[in-house]
């Protein structure tokens, strides 16, 4: 299909590559302007989109307390947080007729998911040591190290084709759902597929948040017997 006919990135350029980096940037954009907005007139009581934006936050955090506790949530939160935020934008940007997902590529999802894989186990060296840190891959018990080590490698490894193909199946499939839809009923939408949608990017952005939570944790926080 011509991507053209379906979003306006494609006046400019049919080059997928091009249309990506075109939603991306705008997708950036949007978040920072926003948020920007939301922090522009700081209130002790909040109201109106600071008011969603703390809630947000607050859930955010909550949930990252659960898995790092307090001190390391807020620690993370810049990385975790802005993942989840900018993921949503990118996410929820495509269901808007004439946009396109940039979480819909699989390449702009790779990406993310190299950035976390990357920064938590740079997190992990930096906070237990190399010895320490690639020692707990080898597990407890030292008779079954070559076993455990290399299978634990690719484990790791396959955290990086997790992260990026569970957004990008998801999205894409998303874009597939509202081009058919759009094409059955092209003027009036109903409400229900768009709520579906809505609902869809908000978990995504969330399961990629916590994701994150997650790995940092389990590099970061390694008990000493394991």
């Amino acid at each position: 299909m011509d991507d053209k006919l379906f979003t306006f990135a494609g006046l400019i350029s049919t080059d997928h590559s091009f249309i990506t980096i075109f939603y991306t940037l705008l997708s950036a954009v949007i978040t920072i302007g926003i948020s920007m907005f939301a922090v522009r007139k700081l209130q002790a009581v909040p109201k109106g989109i600071q008011n969603f934006y703390e809630w947000i936050i607050s859930g955010m955090l909550y949930v990252g307390k659960d898995t790092l506790g307090d001190k390391l949530a807020r620690k993370y939160f810049p990385l975790a947080g802005s993942i989840g935020v900018f993921v949503f934008y990118c996410n929820v940007i495509g269901i808007v007729p004439g946009f396109e997902s940039p979480t819909s590529s699989i390449s702009f999802t790779l990406v993310l998911a190299l950035i976390v894989f990357f920064y938590y186990h740079f997190e992990g060296i930096r906070a237990n040591g190399v010895i320490k840190y690639f020692g707990h891959f080898a597990g407890p018990v030292k008779l079954l190290s070559p076993l455990l080590f290399p299978i634990e490698i690719i484990s790791h490894l396959s955290r990086i084709i997790s992260l990026s193909f569970r957004l990008f199946g998801n999205i894409k499939g998303d874009d597939m759902f509202l081009l058919v839809m759009l094409t059955l009923v092209p003027w009036i939408v109903p409400l229900l597929p768009f709520a579906i949608l809505m609902f869809m990017a908000v978990l995504q952005a969330f399961v990629f948040m916590i994701l994150t939570y997650v790995y940092l944790a389990s590099a970061v926080l390694i008990e000493d017997d394991h």
